[in-house]
């Protein structure tokens, strides 16, 4: 079978490297982006984190309304951590518009002790990135910001000083809050069903 083509896209944030390999593990070609207004060409699109809100803002405004178009007519799409929170509308963390896919601002945690990294159940209703992932299964999370509320297209929770959306999907669009490359068997199995998503859509 024909490894399915995916498009990462470089906004200047860390971490790309392991998430790229662990794509290609559950078979994907992926090739890594830094030239956004070439974005749109891609078949099949990856946004990764680890990185700042405000910044990644800026680095995607000039094509903010061309990849929302893209997402809500059904390009496949995955998103990890600040991937997912600037699919948002806004964040605490810093200014600029997020893609706006989903409703809502992203928050800062309520608990004390920020940055929450490490290991947290999930709670999900097993549909779509969590075909065969076994309830409260334990993802990896770094992280101080995320979207509080499990408001449209939120399918998965987690709780750090309260609970808040730990994955959505809207159309093709799969965002989780965790980082599925750190996360074991469980985390592999999530970008496995991306990958098999994707490739029926092809």
């Amino acid at each position: 079978m024909e490894a399915l083509p995916v498009t990462l896209v470089d906004y200047g944030v860390g971490n790309i490297h392991s998430l790229a390999k662990a794509f290609e593990i559950a078979g994907a070609k992926v090739s890594v982006e830094s030239d956004l207004s070439r974005t749109a060409s891609g078949r099949c699109l990856l946004f990764p984190g680890v990185g700042a809100f405000g910044k990644v803002a800026g680095q995607l405004a000039p094509i903010r309304r061309q990849i929302r178009d893209l997402l809500e007519a059904g390009t496949p799409a995955f998103a990890v951590c600040i991937g997912m929170q600037i699919l948002h509308e806004s964040s605490e963390e810093g200014e600029g518009e997020g893609i706006g896919l989903f409703p809502g601002r992203v928050r800062r945690l309520a608990h004390s002790r920020l940055p929450h990294i490490g290991w947290n159940g999930v709670r999900h209703d097993a549909s779509g990135p969590f075909r065969g992932v076994a309830q409260s299964s334990f993802f990896y999370f770094v992280h101080s910001y995320a979207p509080s509320a499990c408001g449209e297209g939120c399918i998965a929770t987690a709780d750090y000083g309260g609970p808040f959306a730990a994955a959505s999907v809207r159309a093709s669009t799969w965002a989780v809050q965790f980082h599925p490359e750190k996360s074991s068997e469980a985390g592999l199995r999530v970008i496995r069903n991306f990958v098999e998503f994707a490739g029926e859509r092809r």
